[in-house]
């Protein structure tokens, strides 16, 4: 007689599922504003908005960190991972003027492991700390069949609150603007794939970055992305800015392109900002044409707000007060649309 085949045979393993959230519970709660009403283990999650809006707006965006998890898996370093992706999808919504409430995960494997999934949910709670949001919820989805037992992704959503007054419009960028650029230090979660190739093509992670470098390369590499949402909301709160722009896939022009109308252009001074040298590496050992570097990499702004000239230093100042390194990289000219670049 045959025995009955169970759920854990096919491997899908419900108790290492309820010990995973055993385990990431505390750091979960040590995210919660006072706007959120429900706990853990429920179906849903629920926030209220904060007290103080007339026309609130809710914000909404999603992201991963692209392959910039098969660096954790190989460095065996799973802990910051997820401020990378809580940063992706808070410093999309805070372009709105959002101020993030609330963000949910997703973490697909191919088989469970409670001290990973715990290692994960630490970098998210930090992540969400960090911007001044809650962690709610959340999934945690084994595929065995469909993923290596170690392999594993992780993705997640956040939402934000905005008074509807108080949202940029692209249509106010005007001529005379200029454009703030917060320094990123590294490759934030874009052009990994590219970045891999040229940079992993038979060297060791645990060598140095470069010569010279005080981190390895895959430490480097690992390096967690800055989180501009409180910075940017102070700036939102305190000056005039008319766009905002979220520097990932795409690099500088591909972005900025999205928040100017076509009778505009922009028009970037690189020789304004600090480029950190691992795009350096980056075009040297491809090599990678400059034109490719900028389609690609953030070449070390992370986020750009568009404000009038005579708010520039207050937004800098303001963005240095919360720790970023900040620099005018540009102005708003006459146009067609179009992101150009001084030659240096």
């Amino acid at each position: 007689m045959t025995s009955d085949v169970t759920y854990s045979a096919a491997g899908v393993d419900i108790d290492l599922a309820d010990e995973a959230v055993r385990r990431l519970t505390p750091h979960v709660r040590s995210t919660f504003r006072p706007e959120v009403l429900s706990d853990i283990g429920g179906f849903g999650s629920a926030v209220s908005i904060p007290d103080g809006y007339r026309e609130p707006v809710l914000v909404s965006g999603n992201d991963g960190a692209g392959t910039k998890p098969l660096i954790a898996k190989a460095m065996n370093r799973y802990n910051t991972i997820g401020i990378d992706v809580v940063a992706m999808c808070v410093d999309d919504i805070v372009t709105s003027g959002a101020e993030p409430l609330f963000f949910l995960d997703q973490i697909t494997t191919g088989k469970v492991d409670p001290e990973r999934i715990e290692q994960l949910i630490i970098g998210l709670a930090e992540g969400c700390r960090q911007a001044g949001c809650a962690l709610t919820g959340g999934e945690i989805a084994e595929h065995p069949g469909g993923m290596a037992d170690g392999d594993f992704d992780l993705s997640g959503f956040a939402v934000g609150v905005v008074e509807r007054a108080n949202m940029p419009s692209k249509s106010s960028v005007c001529e005379g603007d200029v454009l703030v650029g917060f320094a990123s230090p590294g490759l934030r979660c874009n052009g990994y794939s590219l970045a891999r190739r040229v940079l992993l093509d038979g060297r060791p992670l645990d060598q140095p970055a470069w010569t010279g470098a005080d981190v390895s390369l895959g430490e480097e590499l690992l390096r967690p992305s800055v989180i501009y949402a409180p910075a940017v909301l102070e700036v939102f709160n305190q000056l005039e800015v008319h766009a905002a722009a979220h520097i990932t896939g795409g690099g500088l022009p591909g972005n900025l392109v999205r928040v100017i109308e076509s009778n505009v252009a922009v028009l970037l001074h690189p020789d304004k900002w600090r480029r950190p040298e691992i795009f350096d590496r980056i075009a040297a050992d491809g090599p990678v044409s400059e034109e490719e570097m900028q389609k690609v990499f953030n070449l070390g702004i992370g986020m750009v707000l568009i404000v009038p000239a005579d708010q520039s230093a207050r937004t800098i100042e303001i963005a240095s007060q919360n720790g970023h390194e900040a620099w005018v990289i540009g102005d708003i000219t006459s146009g067609n649309g179009e992101v150009r670049w001084l030659k240096k």
